[in-house]
């Protein structure tokens, strides 16, 4: 018997597999489909450089450790497996439609030990010449990073495998086996998996197997749609963004743009409308794109939760059953310091940064038997 059993292989799924296997406990990861291949695989790789507003906010500390905790994870990765995830500063520009937001931005990260310079209009030519000369305001953060996912998601399943993990595929949970105020098995169509302690990372779908014990979870599936261009060179070096839309360059050419909110349930297909404009954003934000290759599009679907920060910690009424989901946008960014939490969490121990901000709370189902 494994002593964790973790239902999701996505970046959080596998993250919290390898920090709690490299103490030496024997953990199995089970995937539905296939490890990394939702929504840890379909975004862009943004990793802001820590928290922009209130420094009282509960994010904040979470999203200046993942911040800190990043280039150590990539090189531990690259040292364990050979494999370079792609992580590199390259910087981020913030294209503002409204200027009366510049200081009040620049303020939000500054508060928080970020570095984050206004932009002249001739600054922002030197900085990206192909970059459209009708922005109204910018402002850039160096420290900005990014990470290929694809790429992160197949050093972390590697990692996981030389550490001992178990991964099982294609293989969906369907609901647990309780007693006595406790989980004793998962159960799946081909049988149950028991262990010690398991925890639930399963993205946007976290929320339907919880509904088998007759919990319910407020976390909502959104669909972001992404599109691929590739361009002979690079036209561009940083980062570009306004709001929820951006353009992330590749080294090799390629720009990714996205992404698209919509909330229309475990949809995940593209639309002439959504791929559409994203490249309408892409063409307008940097001209050149006009005559870029549209290589991919494709879609994700991001784990929202109602109340606007995610679940982590250990279930309500169920002291070996733990749940880490609804990180919406920032779950690659956050991956690295959730994934140590939870392993200190189920192992445990006091985590370095509380999590009792995170606390999950359920409502319970009258119509389903518990």
């Amino acid at each position: 018997m494994h002593d964790v059993l973790i239902i999701g292989g996505g970046v959080m799924g596998l993250t919290t597999a390898w920090e709690l296997a490299k103490t030496g406990l024997r953990v199995a990861v089970l995937d539905r489909a296939q490890p990394g291949r939702e929504a840890s695989w379909a975004g862009a790789g943004i990793l802001p450089p820590g928290h922009r507003g209130d420094p009282n906010d509960p994010l904040a500390p979470l999203l200046r450790r993942a911040t800190e905790l990043w280039p150590e994870v990539t090189d531990a990765l690259r040292d364990q497996t050979g494999i370079d995830n792609g992580f590199r500063r390259c910087g981020e520009i913030q294209v503002l439609e409204d200027p009366a937001r510049l200081e009040s931005d620049l303020d939000g990260w500054r508060i928080n030990g970020v570095r984050a310079e206004p932009l002249s209009a001739e600054a922002l030519r030197d900085l990206e010449p192909a970059a459209s000369r009708d922005v109204p305001a910018a402002y850039v953060l160096p420290d900005a990073c990014q990470v290929r996912n694809p790429w992160h998601v197949r050093a972390l399943g590697e990692a996981c495998r030389a550490a001992g993990v178990e991964i099982v595929c294609d293989r969906e949970a369907v609901g647990f086996h309780m007693s006595n105020g406790r989980v004793d098995a998962v159960r799946t169509a081909a049988g149950d998996l028991s262990a010690g302690a398991f925890l639930v990372a399963g993205g946007a779908w976290s929320g339907e197997i919880l509904k088998s014990i007759g919990r319910a979870l407020e976390l909502e599936p959104v669909r972001g749609q992404m599109v691929l261009l590739k361009t002979p060179s690079p036209l561009i070096r940083h980062i570009l963004e306004i709001g929820a839309r951006y353009v992330v360059p590749r080294t090799d050419g390629r720009l990714l743009i996205g992404s698209t909110e919509e909330w229309v349930g475990f949809v995940k297909q593209n639309t002439a409308g959504g791929v559409a404009g994203l490249v309408e954003f892409g063409r307008r934000l940097v001209p050149g794109l006009s005559e870029a290759t549209l290589e991919a599009c494709w879609s994700g679907l991001r784990p929202h939760t109602r109340r606007g920060t995610p679940f982590l910690g250990a279930m309500p009424e169920c002291s070996n059953l733990f749940l880490a989901a609804g990180h919406f946008r920032a779950g690659l960014h956050l991956s690295t310091v959730t994934g140590r939490l939870m392993a200190q969490a189920i192992r445990g121990e006091e985590p370095e940064l509380s999590l009792r901000a995170f606390a999950v709370n359920l409502n319970r189902q009258p119509d389903r038997q518990s």
